[in-house]
This record gives C-alpha cells, structure tokens and sequence, in this order.
C-alpha cells in the first residue's frame, strides 16, 4: 500500500488523500449504529458511531481484512453541526475500534438515511495484499 501525498500540499489530518494497493479488493457495504441483531442500543451519535466502526471491523475479519487494509471510507451522517463539535470524542473512538489507520475518506451530511433512527452510515473499501 502507498499513501498518495502530493509534493507541497499540508499532510492530512486524520484521512489519506489517497493510496495505491495491490490484491484481493473487499467491499464493506454502509454500517449503521445498530447491533448484529439489527436492534438500536442508543440514540447518540458518537454511540451509534462506534457501533457502526465496530460493525465493518465485523465484516472485514470475514475476508481476512483488518482496518489497516482499508483504503477508502466514505461517511454518510445526519448532523454536520453535531459531527464537527464533537470530533474529538469521534476520533477517540474512531482510534479505539480502528487503530491509527487513515485511509481516503469523504464524509457527506445526508438529510435521512434509509433506517430512520440511524445517524451514520459507513462504507469501506478495502485491500488484502497479494
């Protein structure tokens, strides 16, 4: 895996802005804050978050991944205002479920996801090297 740094540009803080990898590709579909039941356990964003990482950590161990081999995430949230003022217990368990792997990520504030109670989505994709 190679980390795309353009020359000149200030170095990411918390993401890539890009990664060449080689190998087998996985593809974790969004995961939402609810639990393998399917059953909500909180309302709070930074709850159903932790969830939500823990639940593509689930999905890539099914392929033999780890979070060191993502290379893409893409968020999908409710709430702009709550994401940004509450980064840094985001980050807390961002680190606490996925380590210091900080592949490209996007993030998107969406009006409604798809299950009403849910305030994030997340897909990732990622790389199992040959």
């Amino acid at each position: 895996m190679q980390f795309l740094q353009p020359p000149g540009w200030a170095a990411p803080k918390g993401y890539a802005n890009g990664i060449a990898a080689r190998g087998t590709l996985v593809f974790v579909g969004g995961q939402i804050g609810w639990n393998g039941e399917q059953q909500f356990e909180s309302d709070d964003f930074i709850a159903q978050t932790k969830q939500a990482l823990e639940n593509v950590h689930a999905v890539l161990a099914c392929a033999g991944a780890a979070p060191e081999h993502m290379v893409r995430m893409t968020w999908y949230i409710t709430d702009r205002d709550e994401y940004n003022a509450r980064l840094r217990e985001l980050g807390g368990v961002y680190r606490e479920v996925m380590g210091k792997c900080f592949p490209a990520m996007t993030c998107v504030e969406v009006s409604r996801l798809v299950e009403g109670r849910a305030k994030v989505e997340i897909e990732v994709t990622a790389v199992l090297p040959d």
